[in-house]
């Protein structure tokens, strides 16, 4: 990609009211673009990574034998009338009426659809136990959209949802889904941290959510260095200063977190309200155990801004970057560099490697630079009349403070 093609430039200005460093970031970077309070459009190096991030987790949902679909953002009022959500649903729903007068509302999330398809299709112990996921829009009718990304009212996640023949099952899945989880953050390079948790509007037994230390976190969480249990606060009588529960050592601390996923095990709450049960080996109807699995596309693309950034901009690990590859030239006065640059550019692209290439010609070497420290792609290349000196190209890893000059056959093995 050229950059004097792309859509969506770098700016200087910070966002109004913004306070997240992601928030700041993301916008001056040109990822995202804010329509109103909680409402924000991608824009291409945005959504580059947001698609990055979407294949990290759909992969992972694949490998645990999860099955994709995709469910309706419309949401019927009866459903949410059988499990008693309609009026306590918080925060509140989306509510409106259609032509005809009937009562629907946008969904903040899927438990009543997915367990009427339950109902529906599962008959037997023989369905069982079955994994679906999917990867879609969901709104929240938030008091206060805050923080960029981390808070909104429209938002892209990914629901998991399984169903089981008994607890035992569910609770061996529940395992597999904490891997799973852990896999995911860790390809986004985020160290996160499962807290015991309020299953709050979705309710459920067991609820762990993953946390990432940041001090742009809203949760508070009480963590121990030493076993790494977790709570998050106000879920138990447990405070700051007291000594772990789990491993009787340390003490227990206060930090801040932000929340990048949330699992529930829901037991048989839904199937029991909604009236979703199976046919056993022995011939009885017994309701289904099911649980629920989430994760904030959005959210998690901001925590990794919040953790990896220095005061020059984004710092994206490689598997989440919209490009590998920042190209650009300085001296482009000597038609040599010119030369040399696009080849390179050409060359990269030959090779399938993501390479966003500045071929801006009225603008400094120093604004290029700076602004391939906001962008944060993981390796700048930079074409010159020093390195072409030397046969070369300078080569600098964003997360590092040297540049050196690799030979351009070297660079391109």
């Amino acid at each position: 990609m050229r950059y004097s093609k792309l859509f969506g430039k770098t700016i200087k200005e910070v966002p109004t009211g913004a306070e997240a460093e992601s928030h700041k970031l993301l916008v001056k970077a040109g990822f995202i673009d804010q329509l109103m309070a909680g409402v924000f459009s991608f824009l291409p190096l945005g959504w580059r990574v947001h698609r990055k991030i979407e294949a990290i987790i759909r992969e992972e949902m694949n490998n645990i034998g999860a099955h994709e679909v995709f469910l309706p953002t419309l949401q019927k009022k009866e459903q949410w009338l059988e499990t008693e959500r309609w009026n306590t649903m918080e925060p509140p729903l989306f509510k409106f009426k259609d032509r005809h007068g009937r009562e629907l509302a946008l969904g903040p999330t899927h438990e009543e659809v997915i367990t009427d398809l339950a109902r529906r299709f599962i008959q037997s112990y023989r369905d069982l136990p079955l994994a679906l996921y999917q990867i879609q829009n969901k709104f929240r009718n938030e008091m206060r959209a805050t923080g960029g990304l981390l808070r909104v009212k429209e938002f892209v996640m990914k629901d998991l949802y399984s169903f089981h023949e008994t607890e035992d099952d569910l609770v061996n899945y529940f395992e597999k889904i904490k891997d799973a989880y852990h896999k995911i953050f860790k390809c986004c390079r985020l160290a996160a941290i499962p807290s015991m948790a309020s299953g709050g509007a979705i309710g459920g037994t067991t609820t762990y959510e993953f946390q990432v230390p940041s001090p742009a976190g809203e949760d508070k969480i009480l963590f121990c260095k030493d076993c790494r249990f977790a709570v998050t606060k106000g879920v138990e009588e447990i405070a700051a200063g007291q000594v772990c529960p789990q491993c009787k050592k340390a003490n227990l601390e206060e930090i801040s977190a932000i929340e990048i996923g949330h699992i529930f095990n829901l037991g048989t709450e839904y199937s029991e309200k909604m009236g979703a049960t199976f046919t056993d080996a022995k011939g009885k109807q017994k309701p289904i155990w099911m649980g629920c699995y989430g994760i904030g596309l959005g959210r998690l693309m901001a925590a990794i801004v919040e953790v990896h950034h220095d005061d020059k901009g984004i710092i994206w690990p490689k598997a989440v970057a919209p490009y590998q590859i920042h190209l650009l030239a300085i001296n482009i006065e000597n038609p040599k560099v010119v030369k040399k640059t696009k080849d390179l550019y050409e060359g990269l692209q030959e090779k399938r490697i993501e390479v966003l290439y500045d071929d801006r010609v009225d603008v400094s070497a120093g604004e290029k630079l700076a602004v391939a420290d906001l962008i944060g792609i993981p390796t700048r290349l930079v074409v010159s009349e020093e390195s072409l000196k030397e046969r070369g190209v300078e080569v600098k890893e964003r997360n590092k403070k040297e540049a050196k000059i690799v030979s351009l056959k070297e660079f391109l093995k």
